[in-house]
């Protein structure tokens, strides 16, 4: 009888049983997800256009052409310009860039803070989870927007940086609880038991053996707090607390758009329109990775009952 390997799995979408890797299996169900697919790729255009976009035009986003003050879009100034020349489109990449990256980084400490806070409760246990779950319960019930509105004016003229990790800070609990749960079921499993009789670091165990088969839903969560991450740091940029002037993101080219809506669009509709499409295609993009990762997750099953 043949014994798969662990890297192996008998695909359930194939007739012929067919024994494939389960990284060609996941990349099989998230292809099959056409939106999912195109969410990724316009993630990907986004990136892209956002870092080559300023290479592409003579004007940096600081720069000034008073002679075209608010003129509308045109040969030279393809997004139009400000109310004193400032480019748009220039203006627009520099905000996508730095809204895109906040929304990683962001997305990377969460998840990773969550991970590590979740699976060391979960594992220890005793003195150890009760402190930890103490913290999480903690700062769920602060309110987290005020608590950034109030520190972010103190760090004007330091580093961006440490915005992203203000919005780090207060966005991991909820997944430290269901990563503590995970832990909590998978600590009991035979391999976990043999690799603590044989003496293995409890780190080694966390970091090798209880992570890891929480990848899927590590993932999962990240891509998603990733849109989360855009539309909050989006959000309080809005309002003047986030990425601070002469910088810019979306949030402050939309704030800054905002009163000219109607009168002169162009200020606005183009980093909101970019907003949008990056929220979404990361919110499509992380639903088609949940099907891809997870065989129980209801699109799955939907699609094998049809077949």
């Amino acid at each position: 009888m043949e014994v798969l390997r662990e890297a192996e799995v008998l695909d359930p979408d194939h007739e012929t049983g067919e024994i494939i890797s389960r990284g060609r299996l996941v990349w099989r169900r998230f292809l099959r997800r056409k939106s999912a697919v195109a969410g990724g790729v316009i993630l990907i255009a986004l990136f892209v256009v956002a870092f080559a976009g300023p290479h592409l035009t003579r004007w940096q986003y600081l720069d000034q052409d008073l002679s075209n003050a608010l003129q509308g879009p045109s040969g030279n100034h393809w997004f139009g310009t400000t109310q004193i020349g400032q480019d748009v489109f220039a203006r627009t990449m520099r905000g996508l860039q730095k809204s895109l990256v906040i929304g990683l980084l962001t997305a990377f400490f969460s998840t990773g803070t969550a991970a590590v806070v979740g699976a060391s409760a979960g594992y220890f246990g005793g003195w150890v989870d009760r402190v930890l779950m103490w913290i999480v319960d903690l700062l769920l019930v602060l309110p987290s927007f005020l608590i950034i509105a109030i520190l972010s004016p103190q760090f004007r003229g330091k580093t961006w940086l440490l915005f992203v990790v203000l919005l780090a800070a207060f966005s991991w609990m909820i997944t430290a609880r269901i990563v503590r749960g995970l832990t909590l079921s998978l600590r009991e499993r035979e391999f976990i038991q043999a690799a603590r009789f044989m003496g293995v670091p409890s780190r080694t165990i966390i970091f090798r053996h209880l992570l890891p088969n929480m990848s899927s839903f590590l993932i999962i969560d990240a891509t998603l707090n990733v849109g989360g991450a855009i539309l909050a740091e989006s959000g309080l940029s809005f309002f003047g607390f986030g990425v601070q002037p002469p910088d810019v993101s979306l949030g402050t080219l939309i704030a800054d758009g905002t009163p000219s809506f109607l009168t002169y669009p162009w200020l606005f509709l183009f980093a909101g329109g970019l907003l949008i499409v990056a929220v979404l295609a990361v919110n499509v993009m992380g639903d088609g990775l949940r099907d891809a990762l997870d065989p129980n997750s209801s699109a799955v099953k939907a699609r094998t009952r049809t077949k």
